[in-house]
């Protein structure tokens, strides 16, 4: 089976993540507009009717911001646990507000959508709730975790399961701490549920390694 990978955007300016086979797809998070959403599947020539479901992470606005019309005009499921359901609909940049979409999902449990095997798990951020999601699909497991302020357990369990790995590195320390940014903003960002650095990040995948782990994507 081919199976698609494909990053719509990353970094504050929006995120959503593709994946895919010939016949269905997921999207994780929708954080970039809808137009962007179908210009891009266009420049790379995918259906943008194979769409399923969308899985969100968190209710930060770069990571919603296109999903009040995926899942109301287009009619598309969207996936996510009851907390960050409800930080969608509070959150100022969804104007189309989710009714008829919403699926709750719990933490640890596994969810089915055509030929993929979803499950949602904790991550430390600062959303109204934060999860992270391990993909199983013909036998090869993607695990994303897009943000997130440290490795827990339970992130790296996930982490060592994969063979292709979303794994976000957001800044440098040192030109985090050099930087122009007010101190209330450095600290939330380098704080536990903020974001990992580069450095942590890296040394993190040098010493727990796995056999398995094919490719690894840099979420920033």
């Amino acid at each position: 089976m081919k199976i698609k990978f494909l990053s719509l955007g990353s970094g504050s300016s929006g995120n959503c993540y593709y994946l895919g086979t010939e016949k269905n797809g997921i999207l994780i998070d929708a954080g970039i507009g809808i137009r962007n959403v179908k210009k891009i599947f266009k420049d790379y020539k995918l259906d943008f009717s194979t769409i399923k479901a969308v899985f969100i992470t968190h209710d930060h606005a770069d990571h919603i911001k296109a999903v009040g019309n995926l899942g109301e005009k287009y009619g598309i499921p969207v996936f996510t646990t009851p907390e960050i359901h409800k930080g969608i609909n509070k959150s100022y940049c969804v104007t189309e507000k989710l009714s008829t979409s919403v699926n709750f999902i719990k933490k640890e449990e596994s969810v089915e959508v055509g030929d993929f095997k979803i499950t949602a798990f904790e991550v430390p951020h600062d959303g109204t709730d934060n999860v992270g999601y391990c993909i199983e699909i013909d036998g090869k497991v993607f695990s994303f975790l897009t943000d997130l302020g440290h490795i827990t357990e339970t992130a790296a369990k996930y982490i060592k399961r994969a063979d292709y790995l979303i794994l976000e590195a957001n800044y440098d320390d040192e030109m985090l701490a050099m930087g122009p940014y007010p101190k209330y903003l450095k600290e939330r960002i380098a704080g536990p549920n903020g974001h990992m650095s580069n450095r942590e990040t890296a040394e993190f995948l040098a010493e727990n390694f796995q056999a398995n782990l094919k490719y690894i994507c840099s979420a920033i």
